[in-house]
């Protein structure tokens, strides 16, 4: 599990605290894909004409999951019972990954996402509950990458340029 991926963080804050503080508006695009739709994606790849799929890079997802963070914020705040959503003004980080799909659907026309963000959510709000996920797991270090890279180079693990250290 990656609590550092938007999705996924906001519904353990929704989950945790019941609540979704945004510090932005919410306005930068974020694709959304889920890990078995990737799935998908590779068998399907694998299993179409080579003529159509050799040499070529895919941007795996579906047009339509492209969502502005705002977007997935209110989602998350429906799924998750008892969750308030606020946003705070305009952010100067300008970040914004808004993606086409197109080339994966006219060259590998049998893959079809099967996730959007609202199954997602859905999906993670059944698995919280069924483990009853605490506070405390949600903010370890294990499951935010930088949080994780912090500590290997804080513990001395790794070298600042992030190679392990003998």
């Amino acid at each position: 599990m990656r609590f550092d991926i938007v999705l996924n963080n906001l519904s353990g804050l929704a989950w945790t605290s019941r609540e979704i503080k945004m510090t932005s508006d919410g306005s930068p695009w974020r694709p959304m894909i889920h890990g078995l739709d990737i799935s998908r994606a590779i068998c399907c790849v694998l299993d179409a004409p080579i003529d159509s799929v050799h040499n070529q890079i895919f941007n795996v997802g579906d047009s339509s999951h492209n969502y502005r963070v705002r977007e997935i914020a209110e989602i998350v705040a429906e799924v998750f019972p008892d969750c308030r959503v606020t946003f705070g003004p305009a952010s100067p980080d300008n970040r914004s990954y808004r993606v086409s799909f197109d080339k994966i659907r006219k060259h590998v026309p049998a893959f079809k996402c099967e996730w959007d963000a609202r199954r997602g959510a859905l999906q993670l709000c059944e698995l919280f509950k069924k483990i009853a996920m605490s506070g405390e797991v949600f903010n370890h270090r294990a499951f935010t990458r930088l949080k994780q890279l912090e500590h290997l180079i804080r513990t001395g693990q790794i070298d600042g340029h992030f190679f392990w250290r003998k």
